[in-house]
């Protein structure tokens, strides 16, 4: 799998389990659409992110580190709270995010390895 490919399956993850959580919150709290957003900006990047623009690239990277790393406080109250539910949606979202992660830095190290 390229990483534009990952990155945008992690962009779909996150939108469509953002949606499922808000939905099924009984809070209504609109925290839960942060990872949502996240996805919406890695769609956004993903045309970039294909044609190999190196800005573009660059910038899902970090997008998916932060989120990669955001979600851990998540997993961590559904966790206390006892709710499968949420910890299967946080996961969900994690390791979909920790894969286009993977992939990006596979990409990089591809991409340096051409050049030398």
């Amino acid at each position: 799998m390229k990483a534009h490919t990952a990155s945008l399956l992690n962009a779909l993850v996150l939108i469509a389990v953002s949606a499922w959580a808000f939905l099924s919150s009984e809070t209504g709290s609109l925290t839960i659409l942060v990872p949502a957003a996240f996805g919406v900006l890695l769609l956004a990047c993903y045309p970039g992110v294909k044609a190999e623009n190196k800005i573009a690239a660059h910038v899902a990277v970090v997008l998916t580190l932060l989120i990669l790393m955001a979600l851990f406080m998540p997993l961590m109250n559904a966790v206390s709270r006892g709710d499968p539910m949420a910890v299967t949606r946080v996961l969900i979202m994690l390791v979909a995010t920790a894969v286009a992660f993977v992939f990006f830095i596979k990409s990089f190290i591809d991409a340096r390895k051409s050049r030398a």
